[in-house]
């Protein structure tokens, strides 16, 4: 694949040529903004339906991560745990092994803290940029562009990466080293599962005692108890619109997926011995919330008080 790549322009400024791997709900649209600001992408995805879109899109396709990478200066992946960040780049036929030193690759998976480590720590050996950029902002900020990426890494590796990552967000953050963005990131979803359950059990204690949703979600919002679920994504339906709890809970932020991040949050605090009974009644009440509604978006613990939302 060559000996260096130390910059993610040539001398005249033309565009590096990215691989994307990863190609999910997030994955796809991220991709897709790429092409659209001119990029040239290389993807690979096991779903050939999502390989296609892209095709048709304007990528090229690939058969391996191995075989997108080939002619490529930046590798971005958005994969769904570890495991598969671990095999992508450590596996058998693993990425780092193949890359080019001054390869920037750009991990937007949202794993364990300590995996993202891992893989960085091996990409610095062997003189490749590794960055963690765990996002936020759900598949509407996906599509619209308007991600929030928070990033783990060196400094110098940021700047190369910030152009490529302004395509796809609107707000990029630099948190720290190798590992911080994902530590930053869990910081950030246990807060907002700790909100989202505690919103939905202050709006049932209201309205099981005569008082209407949206009346006590305006009180709360000009109140000390103002906050972000209250403010963009009430859980009540009905009470605001354009959001998943008066759309059936559908779209938006899965349960399961919460789930995930709030494990994350609870392994990332047993390793570090930080005590965190807040996030782990959170993640309790998550883990029996997603046995029925994992697929519903996390807005749906409101369920947990009064199961006719949820039908």
């Amino acid at each position: 694949m060559g000996t260096q790549n130390t910059s993610t322009t040539d001398k005249n400024g033309a565009k590096p040529n990215i691989a994307f791997i990863g190609l999910g709900n997030m994955g796809a649209p991220m991709a897709e903004n790429l092409l659209k600001a001119g990029y040239s992408l290389s993807v690979y995805d096991l779903s050939e339906s999502a390989t296609q879109r892209l095709q048709q899109a304007g990528a090229s396709v690939a058969d391996s991560p191995k075989d997108a990478a080939s002619n490529a200066q930046v590798v971005i992946s958005m994969l769904p745990a570890g495991k598969h960040v671990h095999s992508v780049y450590l596996g058998e036929n693993g990425l780092l092994a193949e890359l080019p030193k001054g390869t920037l690759v750009i991990d937007s998976s949202t794993i364990a803290a300590a995996d993202a480590t891992v893989v960085a720590e091996a990409a610095s050996n062997l003189g490749i940029d590794f960055l963690d950029a765990p996002v936020s902002g759900g598949t509407g900020g996906a599509v619209a562009g308007s991600l929030t990426f928070i990033v783990g890494g060196s400094v110098h590796a940021f700047a190369k990466a910030e152009p490529i990552l302004a395509v796809m967000g609107k707000n990029i953050f630099h948190a720290g080293d190798h590992g911080a963005g994902q530590v930053a990131k869990i910081c950030n979803n246990m807060l907002l599962g700790i909100l989202m359950a505690g919103t939905a059990e202050a709006i049932n204690l209201g309205v099981k005692n005569g008082l209407d949703p949206k009346v006590l979600s305006d009180i709360m919002l000009q109140s000390s108890g103002r906050n972000w679920t209250l403010e963009v994504y009430n859980p009540y339906p009905q009470v605001m619109e354009n959001v998943p709890s008066s759309n059936g809970y559908q779209g938006g932020f899965m349960s399961k997926l919460m789930q995930k991040d709030l494990n994350l949050a609870m392994q990332t605090a047993q390793d570090t011995n930080v005590e965190t009974p807040m996030g782990a009644k959170a993640t309790e009440l998550y883990e029996a919330h997603t046995v029925e509604n994992g697929d519903k978006d996390f807005s749906s613990i409101m369920g947990r008080h009064d199961s006719s939302v949820l039908s």
